[in-house]
């Protein structure tokens, strides 16, 4: 588990008080301090186009870690800094689900480049991600 989470010992009085943990361990996986943001995402150096990548989870699950870690692997592997991540946490704004009709978690939506996709589950299928994602050809 990243920076020593184990969400398995970890015991939360509130489903809020775990969705605010969350969030805060994904910030800080994602930050740069260089430069100060709490998104993963290229600079303007990066030719090519930038991808918009919306995961949706729900508290601190193991799953939603997993699917957090697995994207972010893939995203440094094959699009070298042309991505952001963001990262929704139904817990704390449910209201959120409905605009990209989430039914299951965690879901990974593609906003960028056009088509939208989606894919539901942890990402730990890295081969059907990146069919998924159409970032490499069915064989």
């Amino acid at each position: 588990m990243p920076d020593g989470v184990d969400t398995s010992e970890r015991k939360f009085s509130t489903k809020r008080e775990e969705s605010e943990v969350l969030t805060a361990t994904m910030r800080r996986m994602m930050t740069d301090p260089k430069k100060n943001t709490s998104l993963c995402e290229s600079g303007p150096e990066h030719a090519g186009e930038v991808w918009i990548l919306r995961l949706y989870v729900a508290g601190q699950t193991q799953n939603s870690m997993i699917a957090f870690e697995n994207l972010k692997k893939i995203c440094q592997e094959h699009l070298e800094g042309r991505y952001r991540i963001e990262v929704i946490d139904l817990i704390a704004n449910p209201q959120l689900a409905k605009g990209d009709q989430i039914i299951a978690v965690p879901t990974l939506i593609r906003k960028l480049p056009t088509p939208v996709k989606k894919i539901i589950g942890n990402l730990s299928n890295t081969e059907k991600v990146l069919v998924g994602l159409d970032l490499r050809k069915v064989q």
